[in-house]
């Protein structure tokens, strides 16, 4: 089955707030393989885990109907809390169940998500649900974050990387592997012969330190940190925060760093 870490509301609520969006290159690519694939017009995109929405409403303006479904309703819940086009919907179901017809999707997405699918049961749904030259879009982050600021930037990535690497060693999750191989073991899984796998999309946005720190907060490993021992996963966060305005010589938690990070995207498209 999926995997249930995201249910709370206070996650989905950070989620929303402070979740780093992907950068334009990588819808780009994804609408350009389609159009190039099954050609336009494009009718029906469904997001797969799609969380609050945020990559399901990127979609709303190149396809006549856009659909965001998740596993989790506090996510769901928060997704319909904001405002979007009226041809965006979200819906509460598993990756390995997607309530659609045989042959009825042009674009199967998932973003940040396909890790925490039952892959061989997702994918066997993508086959059935897509139309004759339809297209699976996966994305994601790789589990590496450089932050730039002046010239105190090797300190400030080395100093998060620890606190990260901890998190992900302490309380996370074996199927994040998937992220740090950049999912070639769902490409191989993948039977559609015409298939790409594309690395090393770079993601540069500026974010304070407080908006960082919150979307350090919403991933899953701290929340589990959080669950299990709040004190003391309030006081770890406190301490990131401290040492890493120290680093940077300033005291206020507006100070912005540059993030840099590195996308990456499987790419498939079902035959006729």
């Amino acid at each position: 089955m999926t995997c249930q870490y995201f249910q709370t509301k206070k996650q989905a609520s950070l989620y929303q707030k402070y979740m780093i969006r992907e950068p334009k290159e990588v819808i780009s690519l994804i609408l350009s393989y389609l159009e190039d694939k099954k050609g336009k017009p494009f009718e029906l995109a469904v997001d797969v885990g799609c969380g609050t929405g945020q990559s399901t409403r990127i979609l709303a303006s190149h396809f006549k109907k856009v659909v965001g479904m998740d596993i989790s309703e506090a996510q769901i819940k928060e997704a319909e809390n904001v405002e979007t086009s009226p041809n965006v919907s979200y819906i509460v179901a598993p990756a390995e169940k997607i309530p659609f017809e045989d042959g009825s999707v042009d674009l199967i997405t998932a973003s940040v998500a396909a890790h925490w699918f039952e892959v061989d049961g997702f994918l066997r749904e993508v086959d059935r649900v897509l139309k004759p030259n339809g297209c699976l879009a996966l994305y994601c982050l790789f589990l590496h974050y450089d932050l730039h600021y002046k010239d105190c930037s090797k300190c400030l990535t080395d100093t998060f990387m620890e606190a990260y690497n901890f998190l992900l060693r302490e309380h996370g999750d074996k199927r994040v592997e998937l992220m740090r191989s950049e999912y070639k073991e769902i490409f191989d899984a993948v039977a559609f012969a015409d298939k790409t796998r594309v690395t090393n999309i770079l993601l540069k946005c500026s974010m304070s330190i407080t908006a960082f720190l919150g979307f350090f907060e919403s991933l899953f490993m701290f929340q589990n940190f959080s669950m299990r021992d709040p004190e003391t996963a309030k006081a770890f966060l406190e301490k990131l925060q401290e040492r890493l305005l120290q680093i940077m010589g300033v005291s206020s938690p507006d100070t912005e760093v540059e993030v840099h990070n590195n996308y990456f995207c499987v790419l498939a498209c079902k035959s006729k």
